[in-house]
């Protein structure tokens, strides 16, 4: 079950642990764009976690930037757990969020190298299609930027 909930929930340490490692693993920090829980923890972020027998084994979250804009923002599964379709089950939990909040331009922000193909592949099955820098990012060869309308 996928709920709404606060990133600074106490029994969220793994998975924002986990996602932290995954981002510095072949990334330089200046490429790094993740929040942290507390940076996560704020009004224009909904923020949600997938639970199986009340434990958390995923999260994903959208900003929104203004009232139609928002980016997705720390979708992770933990790597013990993937495989079994979770990521696209909260990407969709994220769009049909995001639609309802009157969101209608979806974006992201991921990684340009190998250990990130599977999130590109899984955005451009979702509609994601390359686009320029948004927001506050810049040109990163260590990034791709993506894009989507929601109807």
């Amino acid at each position: 079950m996928i709920q709404k909930e606060s990133p600074t929930g106490p029994d969220l340490a793994l998975l924002f642990a986990r996602h932290t490692a995954d981002m510095h693993t072949d990334t330089p920090p200046e490429s790094i764009h993740m929040m942290d829980a507390g940076e996560l923890d704020i009004p224009q972020v909904h923020f949600f976690v997938l639970r199986e027998g009340g434990v958390p084994v995923a999260m994903g979250a959208f900003k929104i930037f203004d009232g139609t804009h928002a980016e997705i923002k720390s979708m992770h599964v933990l790597a013990e757990h993937r495989g079994r379709g979770l990521s696209r089950r909260m990407l969709a939990h994220l769009m049909t969020a995001a639609q309802a909040a009157g969101v209608t331009r979806l974006s992201l922000e991921t990684g340009s190298q190998d250990a990130f193909i599977p999130a590109r592949v899984l955005y451009e099955k979702a509609g994601f299609t390359e686009c320029p820098p948004f927001g506050d990012y810049v040109v990163d060869p260590m990034s791709i930027f993506m894009t989507r309308t929601l109807a």
